[in-house]
Parts: C-alpha cells; sequence; structure tokens
C-alpha cells in the first residue's frame, strides 16, 4: 500500500495521463475512419451524377488507373476512374485540370463513355471571380450541362471553341477567357480518350 501522498498523486496523475492518450487515439483513428467513408461517399455521389449507379455493377472509386498526358489532361497526374458492367467497359471519368483559368487552375471531372461521347462535365474546384468566371459551377448556372452527350463528331472538331472564337459553345458576360479554356481541356480529354481510352480498361484490369 502507498503511503506518500506524492507518490500517490504522481501514480494517478500517470494514469489519468495514459488514459487520456488512449482516448485520443481511439476518438482519432474514428475520426479520420469517418471522414475517409464521407470524402468518399461525397466523390461516389460526383461520380455517380455522371455515370449513373444503374448503368455499372462495379466499384468506380476503387476501380481507377493514374495517367500522364499534362499537355491533354492539364495535370501532372490524372486519375481515371472507370466504370464497368458485367465486366465490359462503360464509362471513364478523368480528373483534368483547366491550367489556364483566369484566376488559376479549375479541377474538374469529365465522363467519357465508351462511344466517345460526354456523361457530362462537372467543376469540382475552381478560384473564378465571382458572378462571373464561377458560373462554370452547376449552382450557379446551367453552362456545364451543355457538354452532356457532346463528342468530337457533335459538333466537329473545329467548332470545340466558344461562339466568340467561331464554335458552338456560350460564354459568359465580361469573362470569355474561363468557359474557353474549359471548353478547351474537354476537347482535349475527349481526344486522349479517343487514343487511349479502350487500353485504360485493360490497364486496370491487368
Amino acid at each position: 500500500m502507498i503511503k506518500h501522498p506524492i507518490a500517490l498523486a504522481g501514480i494517478v496523475l500517470f494514469l489519468f495521463a495514459v488514459a487520456g492518450v488512449g482516448l485520443v487515439a481511439v476518438v482519432n483513428d474514428q475520426t479520420k475512419t469517418r471522414i475517409a467513408a464521407n470524402e468518399r461517399q461525397a466523390l461516389l455521389d460526383q461520380l455517380n451524377a455522371l455515370v449513373p449507379a444503374n448503368t455499372i455493377d462495379n466499384d468506380i472509386v476503387s476501380d481507377v488507373v493514374s495517367v500522364s498526358d499534362p499537355e491533354r489532361l492539364g495535370g501532372k497526374e490524372t486519375q481515371v476512374y472507370l466504370g464497368r458492367k458485367a465486366g465490359k467497359p462503360v464509362a471513364a471519368v478523368f480528373t483534368s485540370i483547366v491550367p489556364d483559368g483566369y484566376s488559376g487552375p479549375i479541377k474538374m471531372l469529365v465522363a467519357v463513355r465508351t462511344d466517345g461521347s460526354l456523361g457530362g462535365v462537372r467543376v469540382v474546384s475552381h478560384k473564378e471571380t465571382p458572378g462571373l468566371g464561377d458560373k462554370v459551377e452547376e449552382r450557379k448556372s446551367d453552362w456545364i450541362y451543355s457538354f452532356e452527350n457532346k463528342s468530337l463528331e457533335n459538333p466537329p472538331l473545329a467548332k470545340w471553341k466558344v461562339k466568340k472564337d467561331g464554335g458552338v459553345f456560350d460564354q459568359f458576360t465580361g469573362a470569355t477567357i474561363t468557359p474557353r479554356s474549359v471548353v478547351h481541356t474537354v476537347k482535349n480529354t475527349l481526344i486522349y480518350f479517343r487514343d487511349h481510352g479502350m487500353s485504360l480498361f485493360q490497364k486496370a484490369g491487368a
């Protein structure tokens, strides 16, 4: 039995410290797990908005490959999420980057079906000017929906420009640079898929 009050207090404090550290570790681990699960679900929701869940039966979040083509896809490394049904390719979703937005890089998800048509485009993050370039966001305008079902044949490649440059896509009043850059990157993503798309599914399944 410990009779010295200072020694007793020291032991009590030590035990509290050990318990506190253990509690922090458990909470931290649970928080990390919860955050990771929430981030995964958010990504899945974004992907399913472009590749509907009923069109695929694989785990599209985990079926992913990494490619590098900065000239076309905008980033040093690009993640490509692959959707399949019964093992057959359905669509690829590229994490393409617009490197030359008016206020900096614009991160996007670009979904391309195996027939070369767009399942859709969504802006994930940007720093464009509020009220002008930020109209690339779906919550600010419906402009981003204009890419749905488009392909390199519809419109023809030469028309993949904003109207001000002789193309078919609208620009924003007072902000042409942002839509021009987005159109250019989406076109280049389609070109990349045309040249390499089906090999991505083989690479992932290897």
